[in-house]
């Protein structure tokens, strides 16, 4: 049976990758969770390994898609005759990174080739109302299905479907990119209900700053697809 790998892109996360990658290991259907240490100052990358994760660090910040791109591959040299199926996991869910089960059952089921998470929690997702509103309708018009979360960065794919998505869009732009090109080249796109949290986007200048990353980079990533 094929098996899950969790890929868990990280920078400056120390205080919760650890509970992170113990929640992820404790998975059923997981046998594999590499963290990519995306340039951090702190010490997410000594507390991923002491947790039980795979390590891997990016010398400087690269952003989530090339992280995501660096975990995938080190799972695919990792992998025996049948490749893992790639779990993708915030870092900051902590805990309720335990819920993430059922991502990977319809993958794992051959009835999806990507699920998309929905948070069924009052916990505000990343992301102002703006760029979810930017992201969500440009989704609509390039594919005509409407997601209810698209920016939710909680996905389990085929390598197949991985693959085929490559090489993935930049920064914050990669979670919408990737639902337009899997659904263009025809596969099978499912959003599944979890109990998951992670830490909401705050107010102060950081966060706008952060919020205006993710507006420009979801706007670059639709118009490449116009």
């Amino acid at each position: 049976m094929t098996g899950t790998a969790v890929i868990i892109p990280a920078k400056d996360e120390a205080d919760r990758i650890g509970a992170t990658v113990t929640a992820a290991l404790a998975l059923s259907d997981v046998d594999l969770v590499v963290v990519v240490d995306d340039g951090s100052t702190d010490q997410t990358g000594r507390a991923a390994k002491a947790a039980g994760a795979r390590v891997i660090r990016h010398s400087r910040n690269r952003g989530k898609a090339a992280a995501m791109e660096s975990g995938a591959e080190a799972v695919r040299l990792l992998d025996g005759e049948e490749p893992r199926h790639l779990l993708f996991l915030d870092a900051d869910l902590g805990e309720s990174a335990h819920t993430a089960g059922p991502l990977v059952k319809p993958v794992l089921a051959g009835e999806a080739d990507m699920t998309i998470a929905v948070f069924v929690t009052r916990v505000k997702l990343g992301g102002h109302g703006f760029v979810v509103k930017l992201a969500r309708e440009g989704i609509a018009r390039a594919t005509g299905w409407t997601p209810t979360q698209p920016l939710n960065g909680q996905r389990c794919l085929t390598r197949a479907a991985f693959e085929a998505a490559r090489p993935l869009a930049h920064g914050f732009g990669v979670e919408t990119a990737l639902t337009i090109d899997l659904l263009r080249r025809g596969f099978r796109v499912r959003e599944v209900e979890v109990e998951m949290s992670h830490r909401a986007t705050g107010t102060d200048w950081k966060a706008q700053l952060h919020r205006a990353r993710q507006f420009r980079d979801v706007a670059r990533a639709l118009l490449a697809r116009r």
